[in-house]
């Protein structure tokens, strides 16, 4: 083609960035990256859904940085695909287009009184204490005694953790200010954390529930019965992961209500079907026991028993999975909440066999919501090794305007603020220095504005 390959990924998250790492390494063809993100900062769900005391984490970034730093790398952030830029646009600027976009939706629960008030996503929760920009005007009543998670995932883990963590254990971390002093005053004393079915199916990690179990503020308190072994659930067990949490919880039920000033209550095998109000407001969740049997597919699936309790709350929170958002010009299965692909290539639609030339997905957006961040690196290579063969056997759409040059000045047409790589980097030290004047990891801004005018 007598220059490189042209590629665009859309979504600067960890699956972005793996997809740029395995594009970069290529020798046959040679490739220029340009990663877009909706936000002038970079990092996707490492910034903004990891939880603030998991900084070990966080470090993960460095290797996105040393990706950043090869000079066939370009970063456009605050450009929104779909308004600033469009699909077709990409189409004649670029000769692959990776598709990162991860899922930001949350799925709701579908019960009456969902929307009553104090009843939230997680997904909400999690980016008002990250101080992502989408969520900084939430609020969160914590004047309440005790609130509900619905279910039992990492990002479960991390709510509850949270909401149960002594404030001033958060502190040092670069958690939001305004959540900081939200959780100084909260009068919540029970976390109840509900999973549908049983112990040997819970989809936290061992080391997130024991996380929970070391609070110093907080007691992890399960009922023995709740954390047993049922028949269906044998099979499940085998799985190192699922014994390792099966046999942490039963060890834990030993130990009783504890002594601590705040409980997280673990239930298992029981499912919220009504959120119940007075005045408008959340009061209590009502939730029905479940018991488990073999599904024809072999897997644990959960039925109800028609027994019923409720539960004291004035707080709901919803961590039942991830969605994606649909964007303009790009197929999308409404059905799983992802964009249809074989292995990474997009399809003409859901359902379809044929895919689009040149248009490629990774990460969440690709397979859902599931795995860690290390997952997205094999997802991502993966991906690109069908954009190799797709480019070495010419079954791509060969860039109208592979200038590297047209897409700023495209962009500068439309009056769009790009934020580069190197206006990160000081958007950063900014961050850094005022999180040290604080004693705090770091201190972010949360308002897209304020970051324009601070690189102003």
């Amino acid at each position: 083609m007598g220059r490189p390959l042209r590629v665009a990924i859309i979504g600067s998250g960890p699956s972005g960035f793996y997809a740029a790492e395995a594009l970069l390494k290529q020798s046959v063809p040679p490739v220029s990256v340009d990663m877009f993100d909706r936000l002038p900062t970079p990092f996707g769900l490492v910034r903004g859904g990891v939880a603030p005391d998991h900084q070990k984490i966080k470090s993960v970034i460095a290797v996105y940085e040393k990706i950043a730093a090869s000079p066939a790398f370009r970063f456009f952030g605050n450009v929104l695909v779909g308004k600033d830029v469009s699909t077709e646009d990409l189409r004649g600027l670029y000769d692959q287009v990776v598709y990162a976009v991860g899922n930001e939706s949350d799925r709701r629960l579908g019960i009456p009184g969902e929307d009553l008030k104090g009843s939230h996503s997680a997904t909400s929760f999690v980016g008002w204490y990250n101080a992502h920009p989408d969520f900084r005007k939430e609020s969160f009543d914590l004047s309440v005694e005790s609130a509900v998670v619905v279910g039992v995932g990492n990002v479960a883990m991390d709510v509850a953790r949270v909401l149960a963590e002594d404030p001033e254990r958060l502190k040092p971390t670069d958690i939001a200010e305004a959540a900081l002093e939200a959780l100084r005053h909260s009068r919540v004393r029970t976390v109840y954390l509900l999973g549908r079915r049983g112990p040997a199916q819970a989809a936290f990690s061992p080391a997130e529930i024991q996380e929970i179990g070391a609070l110093e503020s907080a007691d992890l308190v399960v009922d023995p019965r709740e954390a047993a072994l049922d028949e269906a659930s044998k099979k499940d067990y085998q799985d190192p992961k699922n014994k390792k949490n099966v046999d942490f919880l039963q060890e834990r039920a030993k130990a009783g209500e504890g002594a601590k000033p705040r409980k997280v209550r673990l239930r298992f095998c029981v499912s919220p079907i009504e959120i119940l109000g007075e005045g408008g407001r959340v009061r209590a969740v009502k939730i029905e026991r479940n018991r488990l049997a073999l599904g024809e597919d072999g897997r644990v699936r959960s039925e109800g028993t028609g027994i019923h309790e409720t539960l004291p709350a004035g707080l709901v929170l919803r961590s039942v999975g991830y969605r994606g958002i649909p964007i303009p010009g790009v197929p999308f299965d409404e059905k799983s909440g992802h964009i249809p692909n074989a292995s990474g290539r997009v399809l003409q639609a859901a359902g379809a066999a044929a895919a689009r030339p040149g248009e490629y997905v990774v990460g969440w957006a690709k397979r859902g919501p599931t795995g860690l961040i290390g997952t997205n690196r094999a997802d991502a290579i993966e991906t690109v090794k069908l954009m190799a063969e797709d480019a070495s056997s010419g079954r791509f759409c060969p860039a109208s305007s592979p200038d590297p040059e047209a897409v700023t000045a495209l962009l500068q047409k439309r009056g769009v603020r790009c934020v580069s790589y190197a206006d990160w980097k000081r958007l950063d030290a900014i961050e850094l220095a005022r999180g040290k004047e604080r004693g705090k990891a770091r201190l972010k801004f949360d308002d897209v504005s304020r970051m324009l005018s601070a690189l102003s």
